[in-house]
């Protein structure tokens, strides 16, 4: 059996969600913005797509988040959307906003409180974890954790998600 069969199994079997995997749909969900917009994944469809779950507390989180924005700033024309997505609870989600505008990042950031996206994507909820998804709405890698270096991995992930 599969790593990914005996997994998806197993999840079944004890009522959990099964991890996302590549090639998989992505799951679609709404969360709100920092500003109380409402943000579909839906809605991006056409585009290359980065999530990226994170939380304030979360030391290797603060590591990547400076090269995904950068990645942003670099491919945005090009059709790349970064979203940003705080895992942070009803307690430390209003250190989110001023931890965004003190480090100045640009990528939409959005509020996954009670930690369902998250939990939809990756049942353990590690952290950072990075998801990138195609085009057509298809997951075509899933990252979990960060180490340096990671980050050239990503954009050549994406620059090739992005190419015509």
């Amino acid at each position: 059996m599969s790593l990914r069969l005996l997994s998806a199994a197993l999840a079944l079997g004890l009522g959990l969600a099964s991890p996302a995997f590549a090639a998989d749909k992505a799951a679609d969900f709404t969360l709100r913005d920092l500003a109380g917009q409402e943000v579909h994944l839906a809605d991006l469809s056409g585009k290359v797509v980065v999530l990226s779950f994170w939380a304030t507390w979360c030391g290797p989180c603060k590591e990547e988040m400076p090269h995904l924005n950068k990645l942003y700033g670099e491919k945005k024309d090009a059709g790349l959307v970064v979203l940003s997505i705080s895992t942070d609870d009803a307690r430390s989600a209003s250190k989110v906003k001023p931890f965004i505008e003190k480090m100045g990042y640009s990528f939409p950031v959005l509020l996954d409180r009670e930690s369902t996206v998250i939990g939809t994507y990756n049942p353990a909820k590690t952290l950072p974890f990075t998801v990138l998804i195609d085009r057509k709405g298809n997951i075509s890698h899933v990252a979990s954790g960060y180490n340096p270096g990671d980050e050239v991995a990503i954009a050549q992930k994406v620059e090739a998600l992005l190419a015509p």
